[in-house]
């Protein structure tokens, strides 16, 4: 086994499948189980792994809405509680496949990570291809860590980093919640929120981009959906519900070989409230009504 904090094998890309992670166990790599929702705390878990609890340490909860990025100083504490070096070899999974996985992934390259994979397919995927399980949710009460954040401006953005972004010509965003809530027909889950979608966002529901058991389309493929999505543009912003699965499009996109990209922290659950910022309905190709 290798010591913590010392490299383990570098990975290809910011995928890995199953089979491939099987063999890097022994390898020093630190595993992540970043499920939310239902599957926040199940009691099963990869052999090892450890909570990356996006409900509790690693949201910001003085902001009023959920799963925001919390600041450095509170990202390095919560890294180090869990055991996390610098030069550690990071892999995430989430209990659906890729959904919140991607999230994880994305926060800890916002913070200055680089060596962080996401499991493909994930919890279902280890499972289907006959590898171990623990019955014990994820947990950690090893040593600490000395991972300290760097942030990486622009990873990260705002409401007004994505307004620019709509007026932009060169820049599109990307909306990853499925086509009814995109045009406002399906109500949102969270209260209080309009619906509709920016004037100008397109809509890619995150679904779009993975086959079935939450595992992501081939890279050919994901280049073909994105230059759709995207009409020439280089710029890409991702938005959704609470900047979960905007996550799994800027994992999606990254593998198509994009690299200008921002999530938009806030999501739907920001811009969605009653305020002056505009939304539309309607399918975004004609027709579309403010509201």
């Amino acid at each position: 086994m290798t010591r913590p904090g010392s490299p383990a094998t570098d990975l290809p890309g910011p995928l890995v499948g199953a089979d491939r992670l099987a063999a890097l166990r022994e390898e020093g790599v630190i595993l992540f189980d970043a499920s939310v929702g239902a599957h926040r705390g199940a009691a099963v878990r990869i052999p090892g792994a450890r909570p990356f609890d996006l409900d509790g340490d690693l949201s910001d909860h003085t902001s009023t809405v959920p799963h925001t990025m919390p600041g450095a100083r509170q990202f390095t504490e919560a890294l180090r509680a869990l055991g996390v070096h610098d030069s550690d070899m990071v892999v995430v999974y989430d209990a659906q496949g890729i959904y919140s996985s991607a999230r994880a992934w994305w926060m800890l390259r916002a913070m200055g990570a680089d060596r962080v994979v996401v499991l493909d397919g994930g919890l279902p995927a280890w499972v289907a291809a006959g590898h171990p399980v623990e019955q014990s949710p994820a947990a950690y009460d090893g040593p600490r860590g000395t991972f300290t954040a760097r942030p990486r401006p622009g990873l990260i953005v705002d409401a007004d980093a994505v307004a620019s972004a709509l007026a932009d010509p060169a820049a599109v965003v990307l909306d990853a919640r499925t086509a009814k809530r995109y045009a406002g027909t399906a109500p949102e889950p969270r209260p209080g929120l309009r619906g509709g979608h920016m004037p100008g966002a397109v809509s890619l529901p995150f679904g779009e981009i993975q086959r079935d058991g939450g595992v992501m389309r081939p890279t050919h493929e994901l280049r073909t959906v994105f230059e759709r999505a995207a009409g020439g543009r280089e710029q890409l912003y991702f938005s959704c519900g609470s900047g979960v699965t905007a996550c799994v499009l800027a994992l999606g996109a990254t593998l198509a070989g994009y690299d200008d990209l921002a999530v938009y922290d806030g999501s739907w659950s920001e811009w969605g409230l009653p305020s002056d910022r505009p939304v539309v309905t309607g399918d975004g190709l004609d027709g579309s009504s403010p509201r």
